[in-house]
């Protein structure tokens, strides 16, 4: 397990999961919150799975450059950064357009019943 996390897995489960993984919903949160882009999570999220790696070196004497705990720490923090900025995503359509959305879930919405969405035009 230490070869897979690149340190012990008590480690990844305080620090990535837990820390980190605040830190990654928080900012799937601002994003989301600022009407960014669903892709500009991947790059803020390797610059945390980045900060990540070295806290892990730094304070538990963990492997700096441990491929496979570097790609872990970035599938689990973008799961986490993910699922805040959907989550953030779905309530801010809701709130911001109550009369054409409502909820459908955690992370998504769908429109009111009896309203209709118009596509939008084309380039004429």
């Amino acid at each position: 397990m230490h070869a897979l996390f690149g340190g012990s897995p008590f480690v990844f489960l305080g620090l990535t999961v837990v820390l980190f993984g605040a830190f990654a919903w928080m900012l799937g949160q601002a994003l989301a919150m600022t009407w960014r882009q669903t892709w500009q999570v991947a790059p803020y999220v390797l610059l945390l799975a980045a900060a990540d790696r070295f806290m892990n070196f730094a304070l538990f004497e963990g492997e700096l450059l441990a491929a496979a705990g570097f790609v872990i720490d970035t599938l689990v923090l973008g799961a986490m950064a993910s699922a805040g900025y959907l989550a953030t995503r779905a309530a801010k359509m809701v709130q911001q357009y109550p009369w054409l959305f409502e909820r459908a879930g955690p992370f998504s919405w769908r429109a009111r019943s009896g309203v209709a969405l118009k596509p939008p035009a084309g380039p004429a």
